[in-house]
């Protein structure tokens, strides 16, 4: 999956902004968010599968983590860039 179409979803942009505030189970974000279990999961998975986000089990409970920063850098002329990076949340 492209970047642009990870960050064209406003559902996944959503998920990944209530990430910011810590780890979650799949019922916390689907509270935060409003979407249903089903919808959730399958944005959880794209995210999962880019590498954005990771989880890990607690008991019953999936958690989810953001695993990568997301940066977006729009340059205007000269320069006309337009730059999505997902750099491991370590680097700097």
């Amino acid at each position: 999956m492209k970047p642009i179409e990870i960050l064209g979803s406003k559902a996944r942009l959503e998920i990944m902004h209530q990430l910011t505030d810590g780890d979650m189970y799949v019922s916390e974000l689907m509270e935060r968010v409003g979407m249903d279990g089903k919808t959730a999961k399958h944005h959880l998975k794209k995210l999962e599968q880019e590498r954005i986000v990771s989880s890990r089990m607690e008991g019953r409970r999936k958690y989810y983590s953001l695993e990568r920063k997301v940066i977006v850098k729009i340059s205007p002329s000269p320069n006309r860039r337009f730059q999505i990076q997902f750099p491991r949340v370590d680097e700097s």
